[in-house]
């Protein structure tokens, strides 16, 4: 098994907004993963519950694919990119409508063996 593998998941389509998840994605880069789950656990963010959801599946992917051990894993990269925006309309003043945007994100988590930053 190579040292340098990397192991990932991602959670596609998850109904929030990118901006408010990266906020907790950004809590939990270059850390070990003991630390960032315990990082998670206490968080008052609701982006911390499906950020931790994915980072438990890359390393279960990472024993279970690639035998590596838990103990020694690290998260190497962490980022949030934009899904499909849900397009909604709430009725206004005079007839008018405005739009609501009801944003998606697409989560993902790599985790490799090493150091942590």
């Amino acid at each position: 098994m190579a040292n340098n593998t990397e192991v990932k998941a991602t959670a596609k389509y998850v109904r929030m907004a990118p901006r408010k998840v990266r906020m907790v994605v950004d809590q939990i880069r270059n850390k070990s993963v003991d630390k960032a789950l315990e990082v998670l656990q206490f968080s008052t963010r609701a982006a911390a519950e499906p950020v931790a959801k994915v980072l438990r599946s890359a390393v279960a992917n990472a024993e279970n694919n690639n035998n590596l051990r838990a103990d020694n894993l690290v998260v190497k990269y962490a980022y949030v990119d934009e899904g499909p925006t849900l397009k909604r309309i709430r009725p206004r003043a005079k007839g008018s409508a405005s739009r609501i945007n009801k944003r998606t994100s697409h989560i993902t988590v790599v985790v490799a063996p090493g150091k942590e930053a």
